[in-house]
């Protein structure tokens, strides 16, 4: 016997070869674990203890500590070096400290650690108990504990985390697959005891609740953390309160993940809306995607859901674990979520941005001049195939100075919120708050949007507040009912996409969108949002037979929620956001699109409130115009004309778009009949009486420099055709050479768009010459000074064409003509300046001579 402690020596028995996953075990082996029984832990005695220890624990009767771990025991009775004493020193314990010299005294003889068990037996050890001086909590009720379990507590906080009771605080901790939790704070340390399925508790003798952490014990390591449920809810009550009135105009700053220091520790608080749900809880990287630890609380009547969890931060994957109402789960991306996974992988980010804007002088001029009254040309472009594969960061090297080389005021982007499928273009959007992940982060977008603005470059996103896709891990019966998209299946689904359509009725999907609406904005500087699909919002019958769609509360096919929301959108966008604009993609006659929402038209309604919109009739006519043969195009003179009849009803956009050159429309140059040189001679005319005419100008990408082949995303534009080893490259490089002209001369000339929305700002010179496929008109200024434009939609040469013109100016010069050589045309032009005579024409009192070159528009101004 040593003479240091009262026991024999005894040698331990050969260790079980049954392994233990070490750590927080991932969802995979949660059941394993769960059902089995813990083995019991060979018992190791040192030569001078007694035996009564457990293994690597100091001795309950001699106090004698063994040196080491025996050989072989198992991984999960190992502690790290600085495990907590099981008995106080009395010459080191402080005053205050709650002893904890040993583990409780067991009156059952059959449980390790009791006076009365036995030295050479190691019975079974079905839980763990608390240290000295921690008294057991009283059991949770059944029903609170299985709905805690289950996921479907709303109110975790009011269970976990520590609670005055009497006689002390009460600690409860839930950490599945953990050996031992034990209470951390000034001056202690106790260890709680295990009550089953992952739950830890105690009662400890403290006046009031201690600022305390968590040391917990897994089979082969210890982590030291804080526990999420000691903290007050991180969202305040006016946000709560916003957000049950759908009235939170910056949402995103109270819903999702933000990182923030709470209660003076770092963190990320989650909260997500889902007032369907039974519970929800947060699940991630951080906790091996297994949220049973990670309950969140109820907020409320608003159905928000908070958890603020301390040492997660910028970088974290997560998802929210959501039981619904029938008591299943559904993993769910973050509807609020600001970065996201790569598709097809689907987590939402914690992120933060850390970009420093330098587009100060950009933002402070934005509002100066409204952009009715300005030049704006617009180069539409689909990031992901404008030059494939290359990130936010290299776009930002490139695009500002290819868009500022060829002039364009500028530019627009098809959708960038993420989504999951690339052949959608991003017109089926899952992460509203998202940029495309496939590009980069949140801040790369920053740094390309910061480029074009400092480069000269106003940026339009195209936004898709219309439908979404019914992905199950997205916002389609996002907590187990419609939530985001009506209750009604008729006014749910939309027919022609097979995605749904949001409740615009709904305060807080209102929310969601309004605020979504301004985010883009505010965050990420975007000058502009073009709303797609405005036209489906509007009709309740849209595509819809009849007996498919009900009547709205005054017998109409209005849709008055979105008529509500789209005033509510752009209200709110113009007052946050000085100097930006909306424009409306709407196919319709609606009245009113472009006007104010207090402006109360023929039909009743206020206007809808956007700065402009996309006039699809004027693309259409005269697309249709120039895909026939000159020979035949005098039938249909018209269609270059009737868009003058209602050219001011609206604030106007003439939108050559993607739409326009893809699905067997071909590209612009190839709906354009007759040979090579025929085809490019009208495409460069078109493009010249495009831009002189009233309304703004959009041009998909490639259209640029007259592209043959459709657009696909999959491979972008055919840059090759500017290769100078291609034969037919000085055709195509000579229309993009126009382009650059077109819009050089058009910011330099208030005439063509200081009066876009005002009648006196166009006059008619020639618009029935339909024998010889001839339009003619003035553009004014605000101080009346003219351009004259004249297109020329025949194969011919004609001299001495005679156009009536106002008799206050001397004589006009060409400014622009797309038939010069340079443009690759046949160079015939007016070179000398032209006097008008006293020969009236047009209704004019005198008139001039000039030669109008085949298939080409020819601008003059005065000189």
């Amino acid at each position: 016997m040593s003479p240091e402690c009262c026991a024999p020596s005894t040698t331990p028995p050969a260790p079980s070869s049954r392994g233990a996953p070490s750590g927080p075990s991932r969802a995979g082996t949660r059941t394993a674990r769960a059902t089995r029984r813990p083995r019991a832990p060979t018992r190791a005695t040192s030569p001078s203890c007694c035996g009564r220890t457990r293994p690597t624990r100091r001795c309950t009767r001699c106090s004698t500590r063994p040196a080491t771990a025996p050989t072989g025991s198992p991984s999960r009775w190992r502690r790290s070096a600085d495990w907590p004493r099981t008995d106080p020193d009395p010459r080191t314990a402080p005053e205050e400290a709650v002893p904890v010299t040993a583990r409780p005294q067991n009156p059952d003889p059959s449980r390790p650690g009791s006076p009365e068990s036995s030295t050479t037996e190691a019975p079974s050890k079905p839980k763990r108990g608390g240290s000295h001086g921690v008294r057991a909590a009283r059991p949770l009720a059944a029903d609170d504990r299985a709905r805690l379990l289950a996921g479907a507590h709303h109110d975790p906080h009011a269970l976990l985390g520590a609670h005055l009771v009497r006689g002390g605080v009460a600690f409860r901790v839930l950490r599945p697959y953990a050996q031992a939790v034990t209470v951390l704070a000034k001056g202690l340390r106790a260890e709680l005891h295990d009550e089953g399925d992952g739950l830890f508790c105690g009662v400890l003798p403290l006046p009031e609740v201690p600022e305390y952490s968590l040391l917990v014990t897994y089979d082969d390591s210890e982590i030291e953390a804080e526990d999420p449920y000691r903290f007050l809810p991180a969202l305040g009550d006016l946000d709560l309160h916003l957000i049950g009135e759908g009235r939170h105009e910056e949402l995103w700053t109270a819903l999702g993940a933000r990182p923030m220091t709470h209660q003076g520790v770092p963190g990320t608080r989650f909260t997500v809306w889902a007032p369907n749900a039974l519970g929800v809880r947060v699940t991630g990287d951080f906790c091996y995607w297994d949220g049973t630890a990670y309950p969140m609380r109820s907020l409320g009547s608003t159905g928000v859901w908070e958890l603020f969890l301390p040492g997660v931060g910028d970088g974290a994957l997560y998802k929210f674990d959501i039981t619904r109402p029938d008591g299943s789960h559904t993993l769910r991306a973050d509807p609020m979520a600001r970065r996201t996974e790569v598709p097809p992988a689907t987590a939402s980010i914690v992120t933060e941005s850390h970009h420093v804007w330098q587009d100060d002088l950009w933002m402070a001029a934005r509002g100066d001049r409204p952009v009715h009254e300005s030049p704006f040309s617009v180069y539409e472009v689909h990031l992901p195939s404008w030059r494939p594969r290359l990130t936010y960061r290299q776009l930002a090297e490139q695009l500002p100075a290819y868009v500022r080389d060829l002039g364009f005021t500028h530019v627009e982007f098809l959708p960038v919120a993420e989504h999951p499928f690339g052949g959608s273009w991003g017109y089926q959007v899952t992460g509203f708050y998202a940029p495309t992940a496939r590009m980069g982060t949140p801040d790369d977008f920053r740094f390309l949007v910061d480029a074009l603005h400092r480069a000269g470059i106003g940026v339009i996103v195209d936004w898709v507040p219309a439908h979404f896709p019914k992905d199950d891990w997205a916002l389609a019966h996002f907590d187990g009912r419609t939530l985001y998209e009506h209750e009604d299946p008729a006014r749910s689904e939309h027919p022609d996409w097979g995605t749904l359509e949001f409740d615009y009725g709904r305060k807080e999907v209102r929310n969601f969108l309004v605020a979504n609406a301004t985010y883009w904005c505010e965050e990420f500087h975007i000058d502009g949002l073009r709303v797609d699909a405005v036209a489906s919002m509007l009709y309740l019958d849209y595509s819809r037979e009849e007996g498919e769609w009900a009547p709205n509360e005054h017998g109409g096919r209005e849709n008055l929620d979105a008529v509500a929301f789209l005033q509510e959108m752009n209200a709110t966008v113009y007052r946050r956001c000085p100097g930006a604009i909306t424009i409306a993609e709407e196919s319709t006659a609606w009245d009113g699109v472009t006007r104010a929402t207090h402006h109360v038209g023929p039909g009743g309604f206020g206007g809808l409130g956007f700065g402009l919109k996309w006039n699809m009739g004027w693309m259409h006519d005269s697309l249709g115009y120039a895909a026939h043969e000159p020979v035949h195009r005098k039938y249909h003179h018209h269609e270059m004309t009737f868009s003058m009849v209602y050219a001011y009803s609206e604030n106007y956009v003439l939108p050559i778009s993607h739409d326009e050159v893809v699905h067997g429309k071909r590209s612009l140059v190839s709906k354009m009949p007759g040979d090579w040189w025929q085809q490019r001679a009208t495409h460069r005319a078109y493009l010249g009486f495009m831009w002189a005419h009233p309304g703004k100008q959009l041009l998909f990408m490639g259209q640029e420099f007259a592209q043959g082949a459709e657009w696909s995303e999959t491979h972008g534009p055919d840059w090759w055709l500017l290769d100078p080893s291609y034969s037919a490259e000085p055709d195509h490089r000579g229309v993009r050479d126009l382009v650059r002209d077109l819009n050089t001369v058009y910011r330099d000339a208030p005439p063509l768009w200081q009066r876009d929305t005002d009648p006196g700002g166009f006059a008619w010179v020639a618009g029935d010459a339909a024998e010889d496929n001839v339009f003619a008109f003035l553009r004014h200024d605000a101080s009346g000074a003219p351009l004259l434009a004249v297109s020329h939609f025949s194969p011919v040469v004609r001299h001495d064409y005679r156009l009536g013109v106002p008799d206050t100016v001397p004589a006009w010069a060409e400014v622009l003509n797309t038939d010069a050589a340079r443009y690759g045309g046949g160079d015939i032009r007016n070179e000398d300046p032209l006097k008008p005579d006293s020969t009236p024409g047009n209704g004019q009192p005198v008139s001039i001579q000039l030669t109008l070159p085949p298939l080409a528009t020819v601008w003059l101004r005065p000189v």
